[in-house]
This record gives structure tokens, C-alpha cells and sequence, in this order.
């Protein structure tokens, strides 16, 4: 069975029926990453054929795909949608996380998610991710806008998630934040960009000087007005890599150099947690300043 939301996957047993075509296994879970909805699960089963991954830094717009998945259950399993390479490196945020896509025009809808993007040599190029439906615009009807995760993106994740359980290297700021919309900046004479509401005791952002109440503006000189900008920027470093933080604190501006931790996994839970209550929080105490409080490490 195929986990496409990861609610449902916190509370998978060690253990669960895997279905492939017209047999059930039972598979082990060796690792699951939240933030790119993918898994590494393990049967016990001799002579299956593994898929070819190929280069999806090689892709060319227009180039011919077809994308395999269970739109809207098992009752219509293994259908396939045929379709071009439409965009690359399309930076989507999905459920407040900013990620890299191919983008599609193959039919990817509800139930695909999980499903192979393959090329016409029959290779794996990505890994069916999400649509873009008319919920995300209310003045324009959209069709034919789907996304997929890059397989060069996901050979990595699956090599770690099989080494070790989980995704290293994932870079950590230690933050908690809220964006400073534009409304809010015009009501209380701040600048737009993303407000430190609390800095993790010994973390990244505390060793380099960063306080609650600062306003963070840019990183590494480009500017960051939301906290999905400030996580697409965050997100393609590397825990490790040093980098400039620009703020404003106190109507004096700031620059700092911070060198990136690497999340941690169950703190990172833990603060999910405590974010989910704060952003319910959030919308009880300020609903005109349209805050959203997130976990930006």
C-alpha cells in the first residue's frame, strides 16, 4: 500500500500490506521523509525486476513522458497518462514546503502521488508528486499543470533513507518565525520579511547572534518577504554551509554569518508539533495581520 500523506504515515506500524498488482507482501519500513512525501519500504520476494533510474538534470522541455499511479484508489491501479516535460526546476511550495519540480502536463491526479514518471527509454526521470488544481487560482481555470519530484532528488533521499532511517545533511537555523505581511508592516511601521518569534538555545541561528524580535529581510543577499521564500532559500544549502542573514533589529539593519546545523529528526517532529498549536494559536490572536507561524530551521 502507498502512503501519500504524511498524517497517515506517522501512524504506520513498523509493518504493513504492500499491494503489488494482484499480490499482497508484507513490507518493512526502513525510512520515510516528510518533507518530499517518500519512503523506502522492504519485502521478502526474489526475481522482481528493479526500475532504471535515469539523469533528470538531462531533460529537455518537451520531451515525452507517461506517468503510472492509482488515480482515485486501486478500483482504476496501474493506469498510465501520457504527456510532454513542461517546466524544470519549478519552485513549488506544497503544504508550507518549498520544493524543486518537473513539471508535466501528464494527467496526475488524486492517487497518483507515489507513481513513476518515466521517459521513452523506459526510464525512471521522477516521481509523481502533485497538481495544480483551481483551487490555487479562484480567477483562472487550470488543467494540465502536474509536478513531479526529480529522480536525481529522490536517488539521494532513497540512499540515505535505506543507510540510515533518514535524510542527512537537511540544514537547520533553529528558528521559530512569522511572516510580516505587508499589511502588518504598514499598521506597526516594520519592514516586510519574516519575524523571529523564538531562537533555539544552542542552535545555528543563537551561535550567530540572532535574537527573537529581529526581522529577517534577505539570505545570502536575496530578498525574503515570506516564510516560503525564506525556506526556498534555506533549502538549497546544505547543513554546514555558511551563510549571510541579513535583519533588521530595533530599525538598524544587520548582517550575520551562520553556519547551518543539520536537523535533527525527532526534534524536528517535536517542533511540527509545537508549530501545528502555535498557528492555531495565531489564528485566534491577530486574524487582520494574517500570521502564520512556521518552523523555519
Amino acid at each position: 500500500m502507498l502512503y501519500e500523506n504524511e498524517e497517515l504515515f506517522k501512524l504506520m506500524p513498523q509493518r504493513d500490506p504492500i499491494v503489488m498488482v494482484d499480490k499482497i507482501y508484507d513490507a518493512e519500513i526502513i525510512g520515510f521523509d516528510e518533507d518530499c512525501d517518500l519512503a523506502v519500504l522492504k519485502i521478502d520476494e526474489t526475481g522482481l525486476s528493479a526500475a532504471e533510474f535515469g539523469n533528470s538534470d538531462e531533460l529537455k522541455l518537451g520531451e515525452a513522458v507517461i506517468a503510472i499511479g492509482n488515480p482515485l484508489g486501486f478500483d482504476l491501479i496501474d493506469t498510465v497518462t501520457g504527456g510532454m516535460i513542461s517546466g524544470l526546476s519549478r519552485h513549488i511550495t506544497i503544504n508550507d514546503k518549498a520544493m524543486t519540480l518537473i513539471q508535466t502536463d501528464a494527467a496526475i491526479n488524486s492517487g497518483n502521488s507515489g507513481g513513476p514518471l518515466i521517459n521513452k527509454y523506459g526510464q525512471v526521470i521522477g516521481i509523481n508528486s502533485s497538481k495544480m488544481s483551481s483551487s490555487y487560482s479562484s480567477e483562472a481555470s487550470i488543467e494540465g499543470i502536474g509536478f513531479a519530484i526529480p529522480s536525481n532528488t529522490t536517488a539521494s533521499i532513497i540512499d540515505d533513507l535505506m543507510k540510515y532511517g533518514y535524510v542527512t545533511g537537511k540544514p537547520q537555523l533553529g528558528i521559530s518565525c512569522r511572516n510580516v505581511t505587508e499589511t502588518a508592516a504598514s499598521m506597526y511601521n516594520l519592514p516586510v520579511g519574516i519575524f523571529v518569534a523564538e531562537v533555539k538555545e544552542g542552535g545555528a541561528a543563537e551561535k550567530a547572534g540572532i535574537k527573537a524580535n529581529d526581522i529577517i529581510v534577505a539570505f545570502n543577499g536575496k530578498k525574503v518577504k515570506t516564510d516560503e521564500d525564506f525556506l526556498a532559500e534555506l533549502n538549497s544549502y546544505s547543513a554546514g554551509d555558511e551563510v549571510e542573514i541579513t535583519l533588521i533589529r530595533n530599525g538598524d539593519e544587520k548582517t550575520v554569518k551562520v553556519i547551518l546545523d543539520e536537523k535533527d529528526v525527532e526534534t524536528d517532529k517535536n517542533d511540527k508539533d509545537n508549530e501545528k498549536k502555535s498557528k492555531e494559536k495565531d489564528e485566534t490572536e491577530e486574524p487582520t495581520t494574517k500570521k502564520r507561524k512556521s518552523e523555519a530551521e
